[in-house]
This record gives structure tokens, C-alpha cells and sequence, in this order.
């Protein structure tokens, strides 16, 4: 509840970690380590971001109407399409690929380079696993607490647009469409520290 408190007003940046996406959830830290960095063995850190990361939960509403009012009676929702929005300061071979869904990294004597999927394979992306790690509203002492979003279930779904200019950053825009897992795990799941 908001009860005008100034230590809940949040700012800051967050950190963004990519994953190996599982049905059941079984590679999500606990959720008593939300103040603790994802295990490196199952999550990587996606590096710096430029312009923040926003997520946007849209909900298409369908109206229902009838003919003895002019009001509208109810709506229920058709649609929900969650999204989290960033770019990518880090202008990696490896980010390229989870912001195209698909490809591989090959590492060689003094050099790497990427390949797309091709014949077929890229029409069949994979999904990932994010996590994105911001703060939560501090407690009343004014102890910075933290928040922690999973997206189980993660495609980067827009266009990739990356520039190279003078006096510019060359980013990697992403935004991961978030989806539906199982009728047992929701498609994502927001902790917040409170102890």
C-alpha cells in the first residue's frame, strides 16, 4: 500500500542476466537470495545498458456492451503481453545472438565470429530465461532492499538496429516478449528483499 513514504519512491539501474530456459523453473535462484548475484553457472551477466530497462505489462481489455444501457457492463481481458526493453551497451558477438534468438559463437586462434542459424533451424527460435535485477522500496531505516524479475519464458521479439557513427555508442536494442510456460508456472515472477 502507498501511504506517501518517501524511503518507497525507487530509482536506479538494474542488471539484466540471460539463462537456459526450463519448463519447470529448476535453474531460478532461491527466492531468500534475491539480494545475492544469480549463480554464474546457470545465469550470465548480460553486461552494461544504455537508457535504463523498462518493462511494460499490456493488457488488451474486450468490452462488453449491451443493447438496454449505454454504459459499458464489464471487460475482460484478452491479451497480456509482457515485455522488458533495453539496449545493450555491450556490443558483443554473444549478446547479437540472444538479441537474434538463434546462432552460434565460434572462438578461434586470435579471433571470433558468429553465424546465424540457417536451412530451416532459424525459423524454430530458441526461448532463454532472464532475470532482471533492480531495487525494491527500502524499509523505513532507509536499508536499500532489491526486487527481482524472471521472465521463464523469453524471446527477443523486434527488429535489431545496430549503428556504427562517430561520437555515438554502437548498442544492441532488445525487447524480450515474455510467455506463457504451464498451467503450474507463471510466465514470470517478481521478488522483492524485505528482511
Amino acid at each position: 500500500m502507498a501511504n506517501k513514504l518517501a524511503y518507497q519512491v525507487l530509482m536506479g539501474a538494474g542488471t539484466l542476466y540471460s539463462g537456459v530456459f526450463s519448463i519447470t523453473g529448476a535453474n531460478e535462484p532461491a527466492l531468500a537470495d534475491v539480494n545475492t548475484v544469480p549463480q554464474a553457472s546457470a545465469w550470465s551477466d548480460m553486461g552494461y545498458t544504455n537508457d535504463g530497462l523498462t518493462i511494460t505489462w499490456n493488457q488488451e481489455m474486450a468490452t462488453m456492451t449491451v443493447d438496454q444501457v449505454g454504459d459499458i457492463i464489464g471487460r475482460k481481458m484478452v491479451q497480456r503481453d509482457v515485455q522488458i526493453k533495453t539496449n545493450l551497451a555491450e556490443a558483443t558477438l554473444e549478446n547479437l545472438v540472444i538479441a537474434l534468438n538463434s546462432g552460434s559463437v565460434t572462438t578461434g586462434s586470435g579471433y571470433k565470429y558468429h553465424d546465424p542459424d540457417y536451412d530451416g533451424d532459424e525459423l524454430q527460435p530458441g526461448y532463454i530465461a532472464i532475470i532482471l535485477d533492480g531495487y525494491a522500496p527500502a524499509l523505513s531505516t532507509g536499508t536499500v532492499m532489491r526486487r527481482r524479475i524472471i521472465g521463464r519464458k523469453v524471446l527477443s521479439i523486434d527488429n535489431v538496429e545496430s549503428s556504427y557513427k562517430k561520437g555515438d555508442m554502437t548498442l544492441i536494442p532488445v525487447t524480450f516478449g515474455l510467455h506463457y510456460v504451464s498451467t503450474t508456472l507463471a510466465p514470470y515472477r517478481i521478488v522483492d528483499q524485505t528482511t
